[in-house]
Order: structure tokens, then sequence, then C-alpha cells
């Protein structure tokens, strides 16, 4: 597919610490690209100067913050330059050079072809690049990889702090730009954004290049913050997907699930040191009445579970959202 016919395309580059990379990752941007944002987020090293007093490529325009905005404030800025330049799809790399410029075609099939709203990069789809990573990086994406799929609501995705990106403009725009993360948080926060105007994700299987470049991503300093925000990300879907919006079976199987739970658990506590205290041993009946609520509860946490994992927008063949209509909601959320 000549995407270059299809549609305008963007790439945003944003540039903190990475002038010895970054002409070399220009360089590589093939002719699909229309135009490219580099957006320099007060650089101590001031590459966007750089980029503009050396870089000939007349696709280049660089965009300066006066503070230090974060990864995110930087992508969010080239979006919107991106948008009102009218590019129809927006893709995000770094320019540390980690990422291949050449599979900018390969991002932007699937939204072309109405399959998808927002593809990402999955560095976890061959085991053999699996080996390769540093064990730091590998169990910390792991171990948030899994929290990200709770608080998304996109079972299928994995790797959620993947920056190489690509977006549609028409779902950019249904975004709260205000309300989005701007530091490391803000790819996970995408994808929870994104499920609340359910807009289909797709993994599109990549290749990370480790080289001399330093990364930015402590995993083991923000796994904290990340943890916290992954759960208030996930209370909100919940409230937005199954309360707020629509009602069905599972909007009382949640619920039911976790009190049935804790009333076994109370329940059985308390008759548990009762017969400690009296050295007697509980009732059969005493136990069920302990039992029973947990077992079913786990049986209604699962129904739910299950329900949330098939409810996840595109997993039914479904088309993209920008398929649906031709003009966009353009309402909020809050």
């Amino acid at each position: 597919m000549d995407v270059t016919e299809q549609a305008g395309v963007a790439v945003v580059i944003p540039s903190y610490r990475v002038r010895t990379f970054i002409l070399d990752v220009i360089s590589r941007i093939g002719p699909e690209v229309s135009a490219i944002y580099v957006v320099d987020d007060c650089c101590p090293e001031e590459s966007g100067r750089y980029v503009t007093a050396t870089c000939q490529d007349p696709r280049v325009r660089v965009i300066q913050h006066a503070t230090n905005q974060g990864v995110g404030g930087a992508v969010l800025t080239g979006y919107q330059a991106a948008m009102a330049d009218n590019m129809e799809i927006m893709i995000k790399i770094d320019g540390d050079g980690q990422m291949d410029p050449a599979l900018i075609p390969t991002f932007i099939a699937p939204i072309l072809a109405g399959y998808a709203d927002y593809t990402k990069g999955n560095r976890f789809f061959n085991p053999e690049d699996v080996a390769s990573m540093p064990k730091i990086r590998l169990l910390g994406n792991a171990g948030l990889s899994f929290l990200t799929k709770f608080s998304s609501g996109y079972w299928s995705i994995f790797d959620p702090t993947n920056g190489y990106t690509a977006i549609h403009k028409d779902v950019a725009a249904l975004l709260p730009f205000d309300k989005l993360s701007r530091r490391y948080f803000f790819e996970t926060d995408m994808l929870f954004r994104l499920n609340t105007v359910r807009a289909i994700v797709r993994d599109i299987p990549m290749r990370a290049h480790y080289g001399d470049e330093v990364s930015g991503l402590n995993i083991k300093k923000v796994f904290f913050e990340f943890f916290s925000k992954n759960i208030e990300n996930f209370f909100k879907r919940i409230f937005y997907n199954y309360y707020l919006r629509d009602m069905s079976v599972s909007s009382f199987e949640l619920p039911a699930g976790i009190l049935l739970i804790l009333y076994g658990c109370v329940y059985g506590g308390l008759h548990w040191f009762y017969s400690l205290q009296r050295g007697t041993y509980a009732s059969a009946g005493t136990v069920m009445l302990a039992a029973l609520p947990i077992i079913l509860g786990i049986q209604f946490l699962l129904a739910f579970l299950s329900y949330d994992i098939q409810s996840e927008p595109g997993r039914n063949g479904a088309r993209s959202l920008r398929c649906l209509t031709q003009r966009p909601y353009s309402g909020k959320l809050p």
C-alpha cells in the first residue's frame, strides 16, 4: 500500500538529550512521511537548535518548549501541530535510535485499512528478541504489562510503555489532552483514555536496538507510581464503562463478588478466632457459611473478568472507531 497516496503522515520526535542520535533517526525516515515535528523539550543540549542548524530535510519543523513538559507533553505538542496541519496519521518515535523508522508503513497499514485506531510496538512478540532485552527491563515491563491490562481493558496488548505508536487524527481529537499524563506514564494513560472512547488498539511486533543511549525510564523508581496510577485508572474505567455509560449483568457481578468474598472472609475469620479462644472446632454449618460466599464470590469475579476480556474494543472483528462515522464525536469525558 502506498501510504503517501492515502494519507498525510506525520512523525513526532520528542527531543531531550538525544543530540547524538537524532540526525541519524531523521535521515532514516522514508518518503511515506510528509512532515516531521521535532519537539525540543527544553533540552539542555539544545538539540532543537542543532537540528535547525544542521538538518537539510525540508519536512522537518522544530518546536521549542520553554520549560520541560516530559515526553507526554512533547508528544501532545507534536500531535497538536500535526492536527493543525491536517495530517491524517501521526507516528511517535523516540530520537535515541532504538526504534527503526523503516517500520512506519507497518504501523500505518492497520489504521488505513480500518482495523485499528491506534497501533503500538510490542518488543515481546519474538522469544529471540526477549532474550536480548536487559533483564531489569524485561521484568519491569512484564509487570507493568499485566497491570495495564487491568487498568486499560486492552487484554490482548503487551509492552504498554513502548513509545513507538501511531494514531489517526480523528481518534486523537476525541482524547482530553489536558488530562493525559505528561511524564513516563503517558503511553499507559493513553491506553486508558483510548478505551473510554472505545478505540481499537493493535500491537505491532518490533525489535528494539539497545546501544549507547541512556534510557530515562527507571523501572525500579517508577514501578510504585505506575502501580498507583494503574489502580486509579482501573476504577475510573469500570465506572465509565459499567455504570456511567451502560449497565449489564457484569455491573452487578463485580460488586456482588467483592461483597461475597469480604463477607465470607470476615465471617470465617471471626469464627476461626472464636474457635481458637474456646479451643473448639467450628461446626460444618459454620464452615459452609464462610466457604460458600467465598466460592460464589470468586465465580462472580471470574464471570466479570471473562466479560471484560470479551468486551475489549475490536476483539470481535469490529471496524475501527473512525469508520463508524464521518463526523467524530467531539465530546470529552470527565
